[in-house]
């Protein structure tokens, strides 16, 4: 299977740590993933088999496209790791030059690549060499906005034979703070003959198509608001908006405890787990809000999203604190009887912030 049957024209489940676990993947397959990513993992690691590290290799039989992010220095240890996923059933494994986190960046891992085309060309070349499948990679425009590095590094990826590029268009610096500059996607399509794959600000199927259309790129990737409303991938496929009330969500979390329940088992050791991995995906359920405008801003806080919580529900639904969140791992995940929790206290911490994950 070629990258350009893989992608082409279709909206794509970014690779996002925590984010896209197996039973996150598995929902957004129920609602229409059609590609999916799984979350990045340390190649050195993959390599000398670390058990926990190749727990991230692992697929589903539901998905129908599923690749595996790398992240590395040494071509040698990525050709390995790469051999090693296409053994675990990747279609795909793709090179992350976008992860822009501290721990990655000091090991001259992520986007500290931007900085070494060079290095991407040989990582490229020796994983070409040691699998069949198609290989790939995720960059940033690059390691500052003043200093785009993307096409260099991309022309370097496309001479050592990479079958596709995804290019997030913000530099390592700028992080998510500012929007993404869809102009640099048009232009790496205008320099490229692999599939280009934009990624960034994606909160609607609307954007999605509106993006595909405007930068001619293959595919459109979507990551933080695929968290927030999985059912996105059944709106970009029949382009129509889906609007879920209270209850149709809380079916949404309930098939999502169902999965990790699945994946983790229904043990002390599973529960906790699971609690921590909801913990997270609150975080990002909270976002959507019924009702929001086409021209919704890209915004962190509910509270610039549509029209305000009408129910109970709805309210605790919309919210991410430590109390709002405990209560609905005791509903859905313990099994006890639902009691919406109090008023958030005014200034009260977001749960994952204080969560401490396995």
């Amino acid at each position: 299977m070629t990258a350009e049957q893989i992608f082409r024209g279709r909206l794509i489940m970014a690779p996002m740590t925590r984010g896209t676990d197996l039973p996150f993947r598995r929902l957004a397959t129920e609602w229409g993933a059609e590609v999916c990513v799984g979350e990045m993992a340390y190649a050195h690691k993959v390599a000398k088999r670390d058990r926990a590290e190749s727990a991230l290799l692992r697929r589903h039989p539901s998905e129908r496209f599923f690749g595996v992010q790398l992240a590395g220095k040494n071509p040698e240890v990525m050709a390995e790791a790469a051999r090693i996923a296409e053994a675990s059933g990747a279609d795909f494994v793709d090179v992350n030059l976008g992860c822009p986190i501290e721990e990655a960046v000091r090991r001259g891992f992520g986007a500290a690549l931007l900085q070494r085309a060079a290095r991407v060309g040989a990582i490229v070349s020796a994983m070409k060499a040691a699998v069949r499948i198609p290989v790939t990679l995720k960059l940033r425009l690059g390691w500052s906005s003043d200093k785009p590095t993307f096409l260099k590094v991309a022309h370097a990826a496309q001479e050592a034979g990479v079958d596709a590029v995804t290019l997030h268009p913000r530099s390592r610096a700028q992080r998510y703070r500012r929007p993404a500059d869809w102009s640099a996607v048009r232009q790496l399509v205008e320099e490229l003959s692999v599939p280009v794959i934009g990624n960034g600000d994606v909160l609607t199927w609307r954007d999605a198509v509106d993006r595909m259309s405007e930068s001619k790129c293959a595919a459109v990737m979507v990551g933080r608001w695929a968290l927030a409303k999985p059912w996105i991938f059944r709106e970009f496929a029949e382009r129509r908006d889906l609007e879920m009330e209270p209850d149709a969500r809380v079916r949404v979390l309930t098939r999502y405890v169902e999965l990790c329940r699945e994946h983790f088992r229904d043990d002390d050791h599973g529960r906790a787990r699971t609690r921590r991995f909801m913990t997270f995906h609150q975080d990002f359920f909270r976002r959507y809000r019924r009702n929001a405008l086409p021209d919704a801003v890209n915004s962190d806080d509910p509270r610039d999203w549509g029209r305000a919580p009408e129910n109970e529900i709805e309210d605790w639904l919309c919210r991410a604190d430590p109390v709002a969140t405990e209560a609905l791992c005791r509903w859905l995940v313990d099994g006890e009887p639902a009691e919406p929790p109090p008023a958030a206290e005014p200034g009260a911490p977001r749960a994952v912030k204080l969560a401490a994950y396995g």
